[in-house]
């Protein structure tokens, strides 16, 4: 069984678990294969399948819908494709890609 933090580590992600909570295992795999059964909360595609719109394998993540990890509240967490988690997470990256741009901006002009 793949969980998503071995799949991210895999792909060289930059992402610390040590701050993740303690039973993060447990609170990903209830939400991925006994809450969502399974599959896609999003789209329903079904985990380790072809993805009925993409056609690669279906990789089910959790996602965090207040991008907070320290929250782990399961009305907060969501299983997800990795189409429909980078989907939901878009938004989110964008602004921080931003924040981080006026940030080094800011450091150059007052260097």
């Amino acid at each position: 069984m793949i969980c998503c933090y071995k799949l991210l580590k895999f792909y060289g992600m930059p992402i610390d678990y040590s701050k993740y909570s303690k039973d993060w295992k447990l609170r990903s795999k209830f939400i991925r294969f006994f809450r969502a059964k399974n599959r896609c909360e999003v789209c329903g595609a079904e985990n380790y399948k072809q993805h009925p719109i993409t056609g690669s394998k279906v990789i089910l993540t959790v996602a965090h819908l207040d991008h907070d990890i320290k929250n782990n509240s399961f009305f907060n967490l969501k299983a997800m494709c990795q189409r429909c988690h980078l989907r939901y997470d878009s938004k989110h990256h964008a602004e921080t890609r931003r924040k981080k741009r006026i940030d080094k901006r800011q450091t150059i002009i007052n260097f």
